[in-house]
């Protein structure tokens, strides 16, 4: 099996056209031509879990391991140090980020944590309609996501559409048209900005909520998903 086969299909499924200008998805080490035996799948790179990776294979993770164009590959970062052991292990890296949050990601957590409901997508954001308390709300997605104690912002306590970016998505809020919007790493001021505007918010953190990336992705693999291996990088933040 060939780096290109692969590419070929994710091209397919998610195409990586659809990346935003400052994003770099696609193949960032290795070579079209390379065989491999095994696919692992990961939100993201560290090095334990480079560790467990075997030698010749490809890794496929969310997040791009640069976004800015290296001017060397000394060891003196995070980056250029994962980036010179994947090259010693000869393990090829692509990443499928903005695409597939476009394509795939955004809609997969709204199943997660809603069940299968109509789903509006919108570039970034993906919706959708319901009737109920945000309390109500607010511990549906702190049971589905596994995790307790999410910030919030409330504004009014019955919800009739929610939106959501995983991710980072407060950039996005001047285009949000819902009365809830789920995202992640919001700040003090935004929240001051979404309260305004009379948007409540859940902050379900960037991890939490994207780290459904492998299992999303491991869903669409077909022919592929026998050589697939889902192997989470871990969150570096403990939560007390």
């Amino acid at each position: 099996m060939k780096i290109k086969d692969i590419y070929k299909f994710l091209d397919e499924l998610s195409p990586f056209s659809l990346q935003e200008k400052w994003d770099n998805s696609g193949l960032l080490i290795g070579n079209m031509n390379n065989k491999i035996k095994k696919i692992y799948l990961s939100i993201d790179l560290d090095l334990d879990l480079l560790d467990k990776i075997e030698e010749n294979s490809l890794l496929i993770t969310h997040h791009p391991l640069f976004f800015k164009p290296l001017k060397n590959l000394i060891a003196d970062n995070f980056s250029n140090i994962l980036a010179l052991k994947l090259i010693k292990k000869n393990i090829s890296l692509i990443s499928m980020h903005t695409n597939f949050d476009k394509t795939h990601l955004n809609k997969f957590v709204i199943k997660k944590i809603f069940g299968n409901k109509n789903i509006e997508n919108q570039d970034f954001i993906s919706y959708v309609s319901v009737n109920d308390n945000f309390d109500n709300i607010l511990n549906l997605v702190e049971q589905k996501l596994e995790t307790k104690h999410l910030n919030y912002v409330q504004t009014k306590k019955t919800i009739k559409k929610i939106a959501i970016t995983t991710g980072s998505g407060m950039s996005l809020l001047p285009f949000v048209k819902a009365d809830l919007f789920l995202t992640g790493d919001i700040k003090y001021h935004e929240a001051m900005e979404a309260k305004a505007r009379n948007i409540s918010l859940i902050d379900i953190t960037h991890y939490e909520s994207e780290k459904y990336f492998s299992n999303a992705l491991y869903n669409e693999l077909r022919e592929f998903k026998q050589y697939a291996i889902i192997l989470n990088s871990k969150n570096p933040f403990k939560r007390s």
